[in-house]
């Protein structure tokens, strides 16, 4: 038998590890030498990657020693990146940090989800998310304060090692039973709507987060005329609402139905992007991004709870099929966003977030709808 609260504070610290994966290049990248603005690129095949293997060997082996492989593979990228200075060596680092950090994080939100039930598993995904936000915050001030970056890729590396000591030390729960026709069930998840239409409401979240990331520094020196230091604290301000949205979610799902939190929750988003729109200064602009990423925080854990208490036989695999059409739609929203951006058409820049919250709402209904049936 495991001991629940173990098992729940080894998917903490694994989503930790993927919020330092998601945001490991953004510090240091103007320091790794010529070649290196095409390392963000592998490492999202390699997060893509690592999505679309953990849910079908979650489902059919367990959770321990993927988890396990999946840290070892995160804490090699990071330490390939402290020490290679060869480009051909720093993508193959990449290549294993996003390879390790796309099972990270699909593997502690399914197994958040299994081990809980309905009355709990909603505030503990909730709690969940909220350690993606302490491990990209940690990384950032660690790089705020120590300029040199292989310091803190040593320091998260040790901190990765004490707590892959602890997944190899703890159980965890069984593989599930398959039986003879598992292959035939994944197959049949693509045919579900309620998955399906869920999956595209994740697309439009992780496109709403991914220009957010990328472009709203550039956003903010053409139309604000910011400094980029100034700028890039638009992002800490984000990730601080995220992770403030993350720890009062599970409050508010006890309050409300799963649907109203998240509507509510999207509507302080949409109000976030029209304050960016017309923002006279930069303070403001953090309040913005602020009630922006409070706003967006509750879309992941609120869709993982459904997800799981309607796909539990086969979880992993769902949460797997979730989250690499939700990485499409970060890839997407990029290109077309850079797109208006090398045009200088910045302004269109509020109107694609806003499409994106305004897509999630009309989504989720009809998500919700086909899944009770």
């Amino acid at each position: 038998m495991y001991n629940k609260n173990l098992v729940f504070t080894a998917a903490c610290a694994g989503l930790a590890f993927f919020g330092v994966t998601m945001l490991a290049l953004g510090p240091i990248l103007s320091q790794l030498g010529e070649g290196a603005n095409a390392l963000p690129a592998t490492l999202s095949v390699g997060i893509i990657a690592g999505t679309v293997l953990f849910g079908p060997v979650v489902d059919k082996f367990g959770y321990k020693w993927l988890l396990i492989a999946g840290s070892l593979l995160a804490l090699m990228g990071i330490q390939g990146l402290a020490h290679f200075e060869n480009i051909t060596a720093l993508h193959t680092a990449m290549l294993m940090l996003g390879i390790g950090g796309g099972i990270l994080n699909g593997e502690t939100n399914a197994l958040v989800a299994d081990i809980y039930d309905d009355s709990q598993r909603g505030m503990r995904l909730s709690v969940l998310g909220a350690f993606y936000c302490v491990g990209a915050l940690s990384w950032t001030l660690l790089n705020y304060f120590i300029p040199a970056y292989q310091l803190p890729l040593h320091y998260v590396s040790v901190v990765m090692v004490l707590f892959i000591a602890l997944f190899v030390s703890i159980r965890f729960p069984e593989a599930k039973p398959q039986g003879g026709g598992s292959l035939k069930k994944s197959l049949r998840l693509l045919k579900s709507v309620s998955l399906i239409l869920f999956a595209f409401l994740l697309f439009f979240q992780s496109g709403f987060e991914g220009i957010l990331g990328s472009f709203t520094v550039k956003y903010l020196e053409n139309t604000h005329a910011a400094e980029t230091a100034a700028a890039t604290l638009s992002l800490t301000s984000f990730t601080i609402g995220m992770f403030i949205g993350r720890l009062c979610l599970g409050v508010a799902m006890k309050k409300l139905k799963d649907s109203a939190t998240l509507y509510l929750y999207l509507s302080v988003a949409l109000v976030g992007v029209i304050v960016l729109s017309f923002a006279p200064n930069i303070l403001l602009v953090y309040a913005a991004t602020a009630l922006m990423g409070f706003g967006v925080g509750a879309t992941y854990p609120v869709v993982f709870n459904y997800l799981g208490g309607a796909f539990k036989e086969l979880s992993g695999t769902v949460f797997s099929i979730a989250i690499f059409i939700a990485l499409w739609g970060q890839f997407s929203f990029n290109k077309v966003t850079g797109a208006f951006f090398n045009k200088g058409d910045f302004d269109y820049f509020p109107a694609t977030l806003a499409l994106a919250i305004v897509m999630m709402m009309i989504l989720l209904p009809l998500a919700k709808g086909k899944i009770k049936k």
